[in-house]
């Protein structure tokens, strides 16, 4: 017997990802223009990266709190206030090593093995896969798409609930297509997460990419003290630090106790000098933040209008997040078509089959990068596409 084969089948059965294959398939290539991962192309700031340095020269690099730092805690606390117009004391927060892994466990404290979580797709593959490697089941509710908008169907959310449903993943703005809930939309969602006592999970890690308005709307506007809502997030993307790992969760706090666990038995918390970090992004990075969603406001602007202008493309510019999800008249099959365009173009992107059901038409382009770059990205796929 092979020895894979003597593993556990939950973890023979997580899938390869259908980002990280293309990915792999021609990272370093010269003259890549890569807009395959949903990263942008600055490094971390340097008022991030000098408070982390300090903290490690200063010898932070003993075990800390598993919940995160009071003064990380703090800064979250302060974060939504100014952004989210809400006053949530710091015992409602608590830090992950990453947003994967704040969906990891916040798959562990809603379900158990046999249960079924229902998500919208296209849809992030990650938490399909961390909801199936757990022992649960991932129901998803596609979107609809007509005229290249998207837009959700209250009613197919409803008729996929089960005795065995758990709780609702939501993502707005969504990852990939930009579809961004209303305050109406969270409103009835939460209505049916209550009548049938289910736990959200809303991951709205692009609520500030929101480009009609300062902020998406959110779980926070409309819920209630006592509602199940948990939301997951990551430092990631508003303050270029991919790489860090760092994320949070907002939770009520009676669950406290449970999250504080889950952390203990996974990373045993995030370490203090990283966090100090991801203080620092939060208390100063305001300005940096906007900068991020003023480039990805021009750059959105730059890839849709000349996609758009070659009327091969199904596509409108997103409200929200930092994807344009294409479908190309002709593409039949996302992922062939992902590494033909790599190989004759120089420019990566994601194919659509990635992104579960509803997505295998498509392609992911993410748009949070030079503005220059975009244009000549943008160049290399009108060319691409007109020669079809």
């Amino acid at each position: 017997m092979s020895i894979v084969n003597s593993l556990s089948p939950r973890a023979i059965q997580a899938p390869e990802s259908g980002i990280v294959e293309v990915v792999n398939y021609a990272r370093g290539r010269d003259g890549l223009l890569p807009l395959w991962v949903g990263e942008g192309d600055l490094p971390t700031p340097d008022f991030v990266n000098q408070a982390a340095m300090t903290a490690l020269s200063a010898g932070e690099t003993f075990y800390t709190y598993q919940r995160g730092i009071p003064e990380l805690r703090q800064a979250l606390s302060d974060y939504y206030a100014r952004h989210f117009g809400i006053q949530l004391p710091v015992e409602h927060f608590f830090v992950t090593g990453s947003g994967m892994q704040a969906i990891q466990i916040a798959v562990q404290a809603m379900t158990s093995p046999g249960d079924e979580l229902v998500y919208l797709t296209p849809a992030w593959p990650n938490i399909a896969a961390a909801l199936e490697i757990a022992g649960a089941r991932s129901v998803g509710v596609q979107l609809d798409f007509e005229g290249g908008k998207w837009a959700v169907d209250l009613d197919r959310i409803a008729a996929a609930i089960t005795n065995k449903t758990k709780a609702l993943f939501i993502n707005t703005p969504s990852n990939p297509t930009g579809w961004t809930a209303t305050r109406e939309d969270l409103a009835a969602i939460l209505g049916l997460a209550r009548k049938h006592g289910l736990w959200i999970m809303a991951d709205e890690i692009y609520a500030r990419y929101y480009f009609p308005g300062d902020r998406a709307a959110s779980f926070l506007d409309v819920m209630e003290v006592g509602d199940k809502v948990m939301f997951v997030n990551s430092f990631s993307k508003n303050w270029s630090m991919t790489g860090w790992r760092v994320g949070w969760i907002v939770a009520p706090p009676e669950t406290g106790q449970v999250l504080e666990n889950l952390i203990q038995y996974s990373t045993s918390g995030v370490a203090q000098f990283m966090q100090r970090g991801a203080v620092a992004a939060l208390n100063e990075g305001d300005a940096f933040v906007q900068a991020n969603i003023d480039k990805a406001r021009r750059s959105r602007d730059i890839l849709c209008d000349a996609l758009i202008a070659t009327n091969r493309v199904e596509t409108l510019k997103p409200d929200g997040a930092l994807y344009a999800f294409l479908k190309i008249d002709g593409v039949t099959d996302s992922r062939k078509a992902a590494i033909d365009i790599v190989d004759k173009t120089g420019v990566g992107l994601a194919p659509g089959t990635a992104f579960g059901p509803g997505g295998e038409l498509f392609l992911r382009a993410c748009f949070l990068r030079d503005p220059a770059q975009i244009q000549t990205a943008a160049d290399r796929l009108c060319d691409y596409i007109l020669k079809l």
